[in-house]
This record gives C-alpha cells, structure tokens and sequence, in this order.
C-alpha cells in the first residue's frame, strides 16, 4: 500500500530536517508530555527481557531504545535505524553512555539487515512516514527471528465522536504551536495531514494479518489517539 503524500519527492525528509533539533521539546508540547505515557506503555507491553535484541525503525533520538534499555539494565543488544541522519546525530549525542545501542542510516522498506536477526521490532510514530505499508511490514517480519514479536505504536482513529472533536478542534493548532516552539509550521502541517490519511485500526490488523503477521491485534490508548499495533513471526 502506496501512501501518496509521503511518495512527493524528499517531503518527509524536508520535514524532519527543519525540526530534528527540538523534536523531543515539541512532542511534549503537542501532547502534554503524554506521549512519555505511550512510549511507556509500549515497553510495558513488550515486557523485554535480559539479552533480548530489538531493532528500533524511525527512532528519532532513541526514546524507545533508551526505555528498553533501561529495564533490562542495559544488557540487550539494541539497533536504532532512521532515514534521516541529524536524527541520528541528536541520538547518538543524547545516547553516548548507551554502549549496547547501535545506530543506522536507512529506512524501513530496505533495513539492510540480515533476516531472522533480533526478537523485536519496533517503529513508533514512523510507519505513517513511509512510502509503502505493506513493503515496510515485509521488512519488519524478515528482520524478525522466529518467535519474535512486532510492536508500532502510531496515531489512529478516535473512537469517541466527542473526543474527536475536541481533537480535531486542537490539531488546527499545531502548526501555530510549531511555528512558536520550533520556528517551522509546515512539518506540523504535513503531520495533521499524515494522520489524517493514515488507515484505520482494523485496516492496519488486516495489512499485519496480510503481510504473514500472527494474531495480529492492537490496543488503543487515549481513546483511540494512538494505537499499539502486534504480531507474531512464526
């Protein structure tokens, strides 16, 4: 599955080159700091173990990587993959002690990584970004060893018609939110968009359940503001 708005040539790059800087400081504004509660809420879910090896697409700065590595202190074998490379530069600077967590220029249609290589894959707010779902999702399960687990934690559908609207009321905001906090109000204008054309839970279940994922499911959050989406590679 194409997303079109993604495939117009080096948006999405554009987008978060104009924001890598204070890309954490802007996340917090925009959620009220909530989104720490999700990224959390992922981790509780994956419930890692000492030694278990995760690959982290779209990482950002590596929130997600530092959250698992802190609950098994330190002691798993931890690769962050990003498409964009001052991404990865604020990482690594925020990261440096981190000795178990490597990094990774590419993207997550083509990881560049050898199959059946780590027991999790995660991609939290990232697989809104990509060109193609479904090649993204291939990756993801090829990556994956036999028995390991898939997690993306991304925006979804509101399930409280109520809620939506207050949402919906405040996301007209935050391009004048980003203009302030980060000087740019473009990349939160692609951001509003990019939500807004991504599918819903149960298309995503589907995609999962498609692309060789078992027991594919999802938990929603905040009403249905994110999901946590998973499968099992068997």
């Amino acid at each position: 599955m194409q997303q079109n708005l993604q495939r117009k040539k080096g948006l999405v790059k554009s987008v978060f080159d104009a924001v890598y800087n204070k890309y954490d400081l802007m996340n917090d504004f925009m959620s009220f700091g909530v989104h720490r509660y999700w990224k959390r809420e992922l981790i509780r879910l994956i419930n890692p173990s000492a030694n278990d090896t995760l690959v982290d697409v779209a990482c950002g700065t590596g929130d997600i990587a530092k959250l698992f590595s802190d609950v098994n202190q330190n002691q798993s074998k931890i690769l962050c993959v990003d498409f964009n490379r001052k991404m990865l530069t604020e990482g690594k600077k925020r990261l440096k002690n981190y000795k178990n967590i490597k990094w990774k220029l590419s993207n997550a249609e083509n990881l560049y990584i050898p199959s059946n290589s780590f027991d999790f894959y995660t991609i939290s707010f990232g697989l809104r970004n990509t060109k193609n779902i479904n090649k993204s999702i291939r990756e993801a399960y090829r990556v994956l060893k036999k028995g390991g687990r898939f997690f993306c934690l991304e925006f979804s559908k509101i399930q409280n018609q109520n809620l939506e609207i207050l949402y919906k009321s405040y996301s007209r905001f935050i391009p004048a939110i980003g203009k302030i906090v980060v000087g740019e109000s473009k990349p939160y204008e692609y951001l509003i968009k990019s939500i807004e054309n991504f599918v819903n839970q149960e298309e995503l279940t589907q995609i999962l359940k498609k692309n060789k994922f078992y027991k594919p499911g999802y938990r929603n959050l905040s009403g249905g503001i994110v999901s946590i989406h998973s499968g099992w590679k068997i």
